[in-house]
């Protein structure tokens, strides 16, 4: 049975009202839900769910066509990038389904969307253009540079009016490999050595190059975050990361405070993680049960 795994990101993480409607609407279709992830601070919520693919569709549309008509971006404020209501929307193939086969589902999506009056975006395998494989190219600027990028013929969506839409924002979808959201909580409110972590962390500033890192200032906690997307962990793992923050961290005379894992991990992304501290180099995934 072909399995489909969807990661959706919505700009809201603070009025549960409206986390709880747009779940309701998602609970529609037969999906398996596995994880609700909400942020206050970054003011965002991931909806992670399973399913065959045809439901994975229907429920993305119920979700999002829900989320659409209750979140007003004019009004938006959180520390996460974003440009739009239904912010990033990836497919992941899990099981017995193709790259090309979850690429027709996110243009279907895509163009549900576009009939909503929201403009789209197409991402990383499913991108119609090279400088848009790259969510963090599409996303520059965020929701408050979607008015001047609308006027700029480079800018036309793939799905959707060419016209910036205040309310809804802009929608990225597409088909990517299984990344990690990895979050590591210093014990500092000097936001000066988050972004000096991430600068020697991140690929685009020569760290590692399948790291997409942010420093972020925590207001509940008052503490400083090192929020990641891992977007290959065969090649990055977990813990050659999570060293090199601490390492860097300690340099500044800053402890880790704790870490977070967002959305679901990869099993075979752990055991990197339990071969590195427990020194159990002779592990096998088959010694799991559940």
């Amino acid at each position: 049975m072909k399995r489909l795994l969807a990661e959706v990101n919505i700009s809201e993480g603070r009025d549960h009202h409206i986390i709880d409607e747009v779940l309701e609407a998602l609970k529609k279709s037969d999906v398996e839900v596995i994880d609700v992830d909400s942020e206050p601070n970054h003011n965002r919520t991931v909806f992670t769910y399973i399913g065959e693919p045809e439901m994975v569709l229907q429920g993305t549309k119920d979700l999002a066509k829900m989320a659409v008509s209750l979140i007003d971006m004019s009004k938006h404020t959180g520390s996460h990038p974003r440009m739009g209501a239904v912010d990033v929307v990836p497919f992941i193939p899990v099981k017995e389904m193709t790259t090309e086969e979850a690429v027709q589902i996110a243009r279907e999506f895509g163009r549900y969307m576009g009939k909503l009056g929201v403009p789209v975006y197409y991402y990383e395998d499913a991108a119609t253009l090279p400088e848009r494989v790259s969510l963090v190219n599409i996303r520059k600027g965020q929701y408050e540079a979607l008015p001047e990028k609308m006027k700029q013929s480079a800018w036309q969506p793939d799905e959707g009016p060419f016209e910036f839409v205040a309310k809804s924002g802009a929608t990225v979808t597409g088909v990517r490999f299984p990344l990690i959201a990895f979050n590591v909580n210093l014990k500092t409110d000097d936001f000066e050595v988050g972004k000096r972590i991430v600068k020697a962390i991140r690929g685009a500033t020569g760290g590692y190059q399948n790291v997409r890192a942010i420093a972020l200032y925590l207001e509940e906690s008052n503490r400083v975050q090192i929020s990641m997307n891992l977007v290959n962990y065969t090649q990055t793992p977990i813990h050659r990361v999570f060293e090199t923050i601490k390492s860097e961290a300690a340099s500044h005379g800053v402890l880790v405070e704790d870490t977070e894992l967002v959305g679901p991990v990869p099993l075979e992304a752990l055991q990197d993680v339990l071969a590195h501290y427990l020194q159990a180099h002779h592990f096998s995934m088959d010694q799991i049960y559940t």
